[in-house]
């Protein structure tokens, strides 16, 4: 059975991520920091489903709570096949004179340290294997910006220029590195918006809805399977037009 890592797998895209890859049959490592209850909830629910889980927690932007993370997956089923690199937060509406080196730091940290942290360590498992999947999760912000989004803009920008060098790095050892640059999706994220903006960013999406997490797992679940084997270095904008 293959094995995949979520980051930030307890609540939002990721619990999606993890549950929607659980019943497609892979052995799934749920990462989270702060939401304990959520985590152990989803791991008990994907169990019962008859799939395979584990909780692990962890900082991702602390490197030994990553060596601990892949260490514990490796326990318990083997060479991870896939990272998915979802964990994220955000500062909403913040302009950049009112953001704290604190506030920078912690998205910076997460955001992109993180997953850098997280596939340096992913590489140490799969190069031997010759084989491997690595997903992360950007956002349209990352592609165009977003004003009082600049921080998190800017970590998500971040997290494409490592998709494309990571991808060019690790294609010699089979291992493809591909990126997942979500549009407006119905989550905590959007949980600051009133319901005019968002009414807004729906007119403002071509198909006419706002996204789900489903449509981000599924195209997860796609990058990380076989029919997806010759493809890399590719941001796929799953974002119902928004943006164009």
């Amino acid at each position: 059975m293959r094995s995949i890592i979520v980051t930030g797998g307890s609540r939002g895209i990721g619990s999606e991520i993890c549950t929607t890859l659980s019943k497609a049959g892979y052995a799934v490592a749920i990462n989270y920091n702060h939401s304990a209850e959520k985590a152990l909830v989803l791991c008990k629910e994907i169990q019962e489903q008859g799939g395979t889980a584990i909780a692990i927690h962890g900082d991702i932007s602390d490197t030994a709570d990553v060596k601990n993370l892949f260490e514990q997956t490796y326990r318990s089923f083997g060479t991870p096949y896939a990272l998915i690199n979802n964990a994220g937060i955000a500062l909403q509406n913040s302009l950049i004179q009112d953001i704290s080196d604190e506030q920078l730091e912690a998205v910076i940290s997460t955001n992109l340290l993180g997953a850098i942290k997280c596939s340096r360590e992913a590489t140490r498992y799969m190069v031997s294997e010759h084989c491997g999947r690595i997903i992360n999760i950007s956002s349209i912000w990352g592609e165009v910006g977003a004003s009082c989004e600049v921080v998190y803009s800017a970590s998500k920008a971040g997290i494409i220029g490592l998709t494309k060098a990571l991808a060019k790095e690790l294609a010699p050892s089979g291992i493809t590195v591909n990126c997942i640059a979500p549009g407006v999706i119905s989550t905590d994220m959007i949980s600051c918006y009133t319901q005019e903006d968002i009414d807004i960013l729906r007119d403002e999406t071509p198909l006419g809805r706002i996204g789900t997490s489903k449509d981000i797992s599924n195209a997860v679940e796609f990058l990380i399977s076989d029919k997806a084997s010759f493809i890399t270095a590719q941001v796929l904008g799953v974002n119902g037009g928004f943006g164009i």
